[in-house]
């Protein structure tokens, strides 16, 4: 039983470690930058670290890095501090302060061990830990949650004072993140957000992926990715959901009627950060998975979490098993440590029938760590980048080339590849690979949005809504999983024959989501819903909070990749056929809307997915404490966040989203909308006859 205090909202005597622990903890947050420097300590190399990034400052902006850097601490610390951040500089490329690393474990609490004056406060530090959490986060001691540049802070001070903010921060004030940093506490009102972050919001013209390497060094700007500087990661569980409904969809597309996935294979690369959801997709939809991934210690990560089967490291073994799976119809997940290029290529010369392809290596990135080119190895390419990124472009150019050559092969005997929204067909086309289609504009290769999420999901308003419940306890998950089940069971009853398959696809995730067990870090759930779905979910668990049924509060979220939250013309809009895809007002009206209606904290990022300059992500947190008002703002807020991308979807005269934003135009009397007027194809025929 939860009680309110004069400081902490949320208090559970259970979940309560010893008072010393909780006190030193409590300390350790609130004091911020340390009153006493803190000794020098070596960064774990038991860990995933960054790439060394490229060496792209002047002497000059060398020296304003430094100065940027040593502003966060007291003048009599910089003859210290200064020549040990010139060498992370020279060293790393970036300077992360591993000195003021905390010592404590970094890790998603129950909400009611966190110091704070707000209890949206504690919940937002609840989420900044589980995006550190070394079981969640790609590279925990560069602050890199995924994607491989998806930082969550720039620097160990950032964080720190963060998290002191936080502890501090009442609901009449409001903490601004400029990139990372906390520009500080402004007062509100308890009905704004607690917490507006930006990330990465560049002049349009500075925003090439050179500008990021540049302004990132210089420590004035960062990659938030979607969902890592935003505090909304939840582990590869936030993906697994929507990569398994794009394989199941994608099965449905390219098999017989009457035929299963069993024994037929799904061949991509990636297991670092999201990536890591697909073996774990590929298992829930029935299939063969086989994923490369050339970081050995991400691969042992993902099989040690249980979320890939078998590790292999050569490749007659792994095309003896791979056989072997498809000749018993298994469903088995298979990772490959090496390069997905070699893979493709003896596949192809082996004839091994890859049915789905795709790849989800981090090509939004791709000249840092974000894709491996073949025939180098982990450590060399590592090496090169940073020492010579010219013959390192030219490398991963080369091996795009031929990855895309070896694709095509297999393509021709009946695969069906999609890109996955990692930019791999915008960098392999920038490369000069095979990937463009006979009219010499578009791609040879859909989207996975363009073919399956965009037309079948996003129009209709279902998209990747999350919760993470804030005490902690599985047994409150679990009770979540149930509510969610009960609702969607109830909404099926009334679907519609055109969103019928995505209920029905929905009820069966959440129905086996305990037993795929896709918890890794804090206690959350990742569910595909509509505007519809989603209220009454949320208020279900309001209700069910209030009445004692749940310990805690729950925090609501979604990824930014999602119906209303994201502008991405190779990703997210992918399907807009207007030619508005290259705008990104929706996005920014999402998070201006979200913010007045009662979101609790909103983000508004430049990258993600896709890569810096080419997407705007938008997104929310939402808490619940079983209030009459957290069931005003859920109502409010949940109801805009879906509706808005509906509408501009249906304005961009895509079917699906004129029938469901018609729906909605019906049931809410306080809603109107811009309709389109349809135009004969004839006629414009007639106009421009020649």
């Amino acid at each position: 039983m939860y009680v309110r205090t004069g400081r902490v909202s949320w208090i559970n005597p259970n979940s309560m470690k010893s008072a010393t622990d909780l006190n030193t903890f409590s300390n350790s947050i609130r004091q911020g930058i340390p009153a006493a420097l803190p000794p020098a300590r070596e960064r774990d190399e038991s860990l995933s670290h960054a790439p060394v990034r490229k060496d792209i400052l002047s002497a000059t902006e060398k020296k304003l890095a430094l100065r940027n850097a040593l502003r966060y601490f007291p003048k009599e610390w910089h003859p210290e501090l200064g020549p040990e951040f010139l060498e992370e500089l020279h060293r790393y490329g970036r300077i992360y302060m591993y000195r003021f690393k905390p010592d404590y474990p970094m890790y998603a609490r129950p909400v009611s061990h966190y110091p704070a004056r707000s209890a949206t406060a504690a919940a937002i530090m609840l989420m900044i830990q589980n995006n550190l959490d070394p079981q969640v986060a790609q590279h925990p001691e560069e602050l890199i949650t995924y994607g491989g540049n998806g930082a969550v802070f720039q620097n160990w001070a950032q964080y720190l004072l963060t998290m002191q903010y936080l502890s501090e921060m009442t609901d009449s004030q409001t903490l601004h993140m400029y990139s990372g940093h906390p520009m500080g506490l402004f007062p509100s009102s308890a009905e704004a957000p607690r917490v507006v972050v930006t990330n990465g919001m560049m002049i349009p013209n500075y925003s090439k992926p050179d500008d990021w390497e540049r302004y990132n060094a210089l420590g004035v700007t960062q990659y938030g990715q979607m969902t890592a500087g935003s505090y909304m990661y939840i582990g590869p569980q936030g993906i697994v959901h929507g990569t398994t409904i794009t394989v199941l969809n994608a099965f449905r597309k390219v098999l017989p009627k009457g035929e299963t996935v069993k024994g037929k294979l799904f061949l991509t690369a990636g297991l670092g950060g999201m990536s890591g959801a697909q073996p774990k997709a590929g298992n829930i939809a029935g299939c063969i998975t086989v994923c490369a991934e050339v970081n050995p210690k991400a691969a042992q990560k993902r099989h040690e979490q249980g979320w890939v089967d078998e590790l292999f490291t050569d490749l007659d073994g792994l095309v003896a098993r791979t056989r072997r799976a498809m000749g018993e119809r298994e469903t088995v997940s298979l990772a490959y440590v090496g390069n997905v290029v070699h893979v493709w290529e003896r596949f192809a010369r082996e004839e091994i029938r890859v049915d789905l392809g795709s790849d989800q290596t981090s090509l939004h990135n791709p000249w840092a760590g974000g894709y491996y080119p073949a025939d180098l190895s982990f450590e060399e390419a590592n090496e090169m980048m940073a020492a010579n990124p010219g013959t390192f472009r030219e490398k991963v150019q080369a091996s795009l080339r031929r990855h895309v050559a070896a694709i095509n092969t297999h393509t021709a005997r009946g695969t069906y590849f999609f890109d996955y929204g990692n930019a791999f067909l915008l960098e392999a086309s920038r490369a000069g690979a095979a990937v463009m289609a006979p009219n010499g504009i578009d791609f040879r290769y859909p989207s996975y949005v363009q073919d399956i999420l965009g037309p079948l999901c996003f129009d209709y308003g279902f998209g990747p809504f999350r919760w993470v419940c804030a005490s902690g306890e599985a047994e409150d998950l679990r009770k979540t999983d149930q509510i969610a089940l009960q609702v969607m069971k109830r909404q099926l009853e009334t679907a519609t024959d055109d969103i019928r398959q995505q209920m029905q696809d929905n009820i069966l995730w959440i129905e086996e989501a305990e037993e795929n067990r896709l918890v890794v870090g804090s206690q959350a759930r990742i569910l595909y819903a509509d505007a519809a779905g989603r209220i009454a979910i949320a208020d279900a668990f309001n209700r069910a909070i209030a009445d004692g049924s749940l310990s805690g509060p729950v925090i609501l979220g979604r990824d930014h990749h999602d119906v209303s939250g994201t502008d991405s013309p190779f990703r997210e809009t992918s399907n807009i056929f207007d030619g508005s895809r290259f705008t990104a007002d929706m996005a920014v009206h999402n998070v201006i809307g979200d913010s007045f209606r009662g979101a609790s904290w909103v983000s508004l990022h430049n990258g993600g997915g896709v890569g810096w300059g080419e997407v705007i992500n938008g997104g929310f947190g939402l808490v619940l404490d079983g209030s009459s008002e957290s069931e005003r703002r859920l109502r409010n807020m949940l109801f805009y966040d879906v509706n808005n991308g509906i509408a501009r979807r249906s304005w961009a005269r895509n079917p699906g989203a004129m029938d469901a934003i018609k729906r909605e135009v019906e049931r809410s009397p306080n809603l109107r909308v811009t309709f389109p007027n349809l135009v004969e194809d004839a006629l414009l025929d007639t106009l421009f006859k020649s």
